[in-house]
């Protein structure tokens, strides 16, 4: 689901030590796009599309840091990459609000979702949450809301929110005693998964690449934040740029 340009980011105003403790694991990694690491590796990888500088990325992290720990606006946020941008002059790509608001909420969604995923792990059933206030939802991710599975079910590891640019779905945990409250004898059925082919990385170094993604879910976003490195997968070594 898309938001609002007005609506501030929904997650990361409370941070919990699950949150912060996978935050601050991650590894600062230049890049030269955001297809540079894709999906699970950004469980391990802290990232800024086209920041290809140590000194660079690590002014991003303490900022992403510090919006993550201390609950900070995207304007406050703002005003920390305005003064990256000044000091370690950086020729990024896309207008200053859309970049600062995309590095902001993808780094504040996606730690707040790999913290509930740990959380989740004592429910045995999990409910996708649409929310409220999205003034122009997804059709899908507003059809999924309410939709209830088992923990394990396989339907997860795509679609464990948030499920594209922008999205603030999130996941409740549920016991027995919740479903009862709900009226369900058990949870319900995945819903039927299509996938379709996407190209990404038009103006990468690596070249573009097509990549499979279901419906309703932004390339990138096809798998749960936090479950590769609960799980100790290990991740994929990146191929080298072309010569």
């Amino acid at each position: 689901m898309a938001t609002d340009s007005r609506t501030a980011v929904a997650y990361g105003s409370l941070a919990f030590r699950e949150q912060n403790e996978f935050f601050r694991r991650k590894l600062n990694l230049p890049t030269d796009g955001w297809t540079d690491v894709y999906t699970r590796e950004h469980d391990w990888a802290f990232v800024v599309a086209g920041a290809n500088r140590d000194a660079l990325v690590a002014d991003f992290r303490q900022a992403v840091d510090k919006a993550i720990t201390q609950g900070g606006t995207l304007e406050e946020f703002r005003r920390d990459f305005d003064r990256i941008v000044a000091t370690q002059g950086w020729d990024y790509n896309g207008g200053r609000n859309w970049r600062s608001r995309v590095i902001y909420e993808t780094n504040l969604n996606t730690s707040y979702a790999a913290g509930r995923y740990q959380q989740l792990q004592a429910a045995p059933y999990w409910q996708y949450v649409h929310a409220d206030f999205v003034e122009n939802p997804r059709p899908l991710h507003l059809a999924w809301d309410g939709l209830v599975l088992a923990r394990d079910n396989p339907w997860w590891q795509q679609h464990y929110p948030p499920n594209g640019w922008g999205c603030q779905c999130q996941v409740r945990g549920l016991f027995d005693r919740d479903l009862r409250r709900l009226g369900k004898a058990a949870p319900d059925e995945a819903p039927e998964v299509v996938l379709e082919e996407r190209t990404i990385g038009q103006r990468s170094a690596l070249g573009p690449r097509t990549v499979t993604v279901p419906q309703g879910i932004d390339p990138g976003f096809e798998y749960a934040p936090g479950a590769a490195r609960l799980r100790g997968v290990i991740p994929p070594q990146r191929p080298d740029p072309p010569l």
